[in-house]
């Protein structure tokens, strides 16, 4: 009886952990985004721009995963916790081919405009925070997915791996613009990414219609 109670009371603390992580991957995304579509559109960038909205798709898709979570904490049906582990993924096959429309489409576009957008510093000091915050958080979601048996969770902290890519990218493309000039940096780089978001995205509405 003690040893179902210990199991019980720890996957408890794991699920409060877990739902702690969403908490922070939605208030930083929020302000990431609220900080990047900003300064996006005062420097008329097209990589800041996106990445804001980015931010955005991520912020939906870690309300899902929290209400998922909260509803197995709260004791619901198993059949209840299968069901929002299956709209969870869901979402965050939707949110990874979402965000592969839009890189391919502001890539796209940018390549073919040849648009050069200002230097921000602005833009520049967000890609080094995301860049550090965003693997952290990625790491600990992955971990904590493994131990939950969470597919949805394992499939957001992998779209979190997606926002630490989309930050070297952007840092790299606006650095490449401020240095050098280089406009086209940010747009190559982010194309090259596209198959793996692509993959992850019907892998995750697979799963969900596995399970």
């Amino acid at each position: 009886m003690r040893v179902a109670e210990a199991v019980i009371q720890a996957r408890t603390n794991l699920l409060r952990h877990a739902l702690r992580l969403e908490v922070l991957t939605i208030g930083w995304n929020v302000l990431e985004a609220a900080v990047a579509l900003a300064a996006g559109a005062l420097a008329g960038s097209i990589a800041l721009v996106g990445f804001g909205l980015d931010s955005v798709i991520e912020t939906v898709a870690a309300v899902v995963l929290y209400r998922r979570l909260r509803a197995e904490l709260d004791g619901v049906t198993t059949e209840e916790v299968e069901g929002h582990e299956r709209g969870a993924l869901r979402v965050v096959g939707v949110t990874f081919l979402a965000l592969a429309a839009y890189i391919l489409f502001e890539a796209g576009t940018a390549l073919w405009t040849q648009e050069v957008p200002a230097s921000s510093a602005v833009g520049i000091g967000l890609a080094i925070l995301s860049l550090v915050v965003m693997p952290i958080l990625a790491f600990a979601k992955l971990k904590a997915g493994r131990r939950l048996g969470s597919r949805a969770l394992i499939g957001d902290s992998k779209e979190t791996f997606v926002c630490s890519y989309l930050s070297l990218t952007l840092l790299l493309g606006l650095g490449a613009n401020a240095l050098f000039g280089a406009w086209w940096a940010d747009p190559v780089a982010a194309l090259c990414m596209l198959p793996w978001v692509v993959k992850e995205g019907f892998e995750a509405l697979e799963r969900a219609s596995e399970e």
